[in-house]
Formats: C-alpha cells, structure tokens, sequence
C-alpha cells in the first residue's frame, strides 16, 4: 500500500482538481476523485492560481468527483469570492452529496448548478 492509503502507486492516482483552461477570463475547473478536509492545503494552493484570479467565469466540471469534504467546499467558495469581484460559478455534473457539501457551504448563493 502507498502512503496516501489508495493501494495505488501515487504517480497514477489523478489530482483531484485539474485547471483544464483558462482564457478569455473563463476557466475550466475539472475535479475527480475525493476532496476531503486533509486536502484543503493543496486545494488552496491550486485555487490561487493566477489564471483563476484573473477569470471572471469559472466551470466546475465535477462529474468525476465522488466526495466533497464541507471544509474543501468553503475553500472553493472562498477562492471564488475573496477577491475584488467575485468569479461567476457554474457546477456541472455534480453528484448528490456533493451538491449537499456545495450548498451547505453557501455556493448556491453564488452558483448555477446544472447536470
């Protein structure tokens, strides 16, 4: 077994969260996989990117993500508001208790849900 505890080799294993693009001040946010509380440090550190603060529209593909942790969720919501104007949000594909975490979080305040 690995150290993250998956059994799979850590160099195979997707990044939870990919930045597929970003230009034209829209970004693509693809997230897979787990998001969970010990993971808000590098979900924090990816949501700075500077193409993302300079995007005005993000799309949050989370079709591939089966768990959403409430403290990720809040990092997501506040990397998304915390700045000079807020990113304008459109979850797509999320599954049911991730959609449970995102609202919990106060996202639906923010954010368009579809699929």
């Amino acid at each position: 077994m690995t150290a993250d505890g998956t059994g799979r080799p850590a160099s195979r294993q997707a990044p939870p969260l990919v930045i597929e693009s970003a230009v034209g001040g829209r970004a693509v946010l693809v997230f897979s996989g787990e998001l969970e509380a010990h993971a808000v440090g590098p979900l924090e550190e990816k949501l700075g990117d500077p193409r993302l603060r300079d995007a005005a529209e993000w799309e949050l593909r989370m079709h591939g993500l089966t768990r959403l942790d409430l403290p990720c969720a809040y990092a997501l919501l506040r990397a998304a508001t915390v700045r000079d104007t807020p990113a304008v949000l459109h979850v797509r594909g999320a599954h049911r208790g991730v959609r449970r975490s995102l609202r919990e979080a106060g996202l639906d305040t923010v954010a368009t849900f579809e699929g």
